[in-house]
């Protein structure tokens, strides 16, 4: 059994001559949920993007099950890697089977395709009954779940969540948490999630990162983070670097 799914290591990456990540290390393990936590442009996204390929790495590399990897986005699906941006991003004007659909445009036949479509269906009821409706129809939740699905639709062994729940009532959040437990609980996809709603994401994942300008500042098990006191240090700008 592979001990490590995907590993960044020592990575620097830029947005033009912006440095934005500053010799990251993340590492994740199969089947485990992980955050990536820290004030607004401590980097957090931007890890997201490099290990999907939409932002290049200017030094440092990326590992896939021990071997290196350029990711390239429109490739790395295919390697077992899935995205779901932030902003609930939909076809709206196609239909959640048509959504559904492109999500596993990877997929080898249409048996395949419409086998997956099925569990992911069982999977989420409600958008089972909105099938047929334009997603663009669907409320901001519904959306946010379609947009879980899609990604989910060629069985990534690792799934990348940015933001999920923003911009969504507390009783939707709570429902995309619970799916995003169910995800990893049934089919043991590993996660790696940008989350804005610290209590909430802490109570569903196994490892948290924290960074700050950039750079990992803090790693480990959730509840010894609280207990440090790590998460408040880092906000209010007290953290020793």
């Amino acid at each position: 059994m592979i001990d490590t799914l995907l590993q960044l290591k020592n990575v620097n990456a830029s947005y033009g001559s912006l440095q934005v990540l500053h010799g990251v290390n993340v590492q994740i393990s199969p089947g485990e949920v992980v955050a990536l936590m820290g004030p607004n442009g401590a980097g957090k996204s931007t890890v997201l993007k490099a290990m999907f390929g939409l932002v290049p790495m200017t030094t440092g590399h990326m590992e896939w099950k021990g071997q290196r990897l350029v990711p390239v986005s429109y490739e790395i699906v295919g390697r077992g890697i899935a995205f779901v941006p932030q902003g609930r991003r939909v076809f709206s004007h196609l239909t959640v089977e048509e959504n559904l659909e492109i999500g596993g445009y990877a997929l080898k036949n249409r048996v395949q395709l419409k086998q997956r479509m099925h569990e992911l269906m069982a999977l989420f009821p409600v958008l089972a009954k909105k099938r047929k409706s334009k997603s663009g129809q669907l409320s901001g939740g519904q959306q946010q779940l379609l947009a879980l699905a899609r990604g989910l639709m060629t069985n990534p062994e690792l799934l990348l969540l940015d933001e999920p729940t923003l911009g969504l009532s507390p009783i939707v959040v709570k429902e995309i948490f619970a799916a995003i437990k169910d995800i990893n609980n049934r089919y043991h996809t590993a996660i790696v999630i940008v989350e804005h709603n610290i209590k909430s994401v802490l109570d569903i994942v196994h490892r948290a990162y924290i960074l700050d300008n950039g750079t990992v500042v803090a790693e480990g098990d959730p509840a010894k983070l609280i207990a440090a006191n790590t998460l408040e240090k880092v906000f209010m700008g007290q953290m020793e670097k």
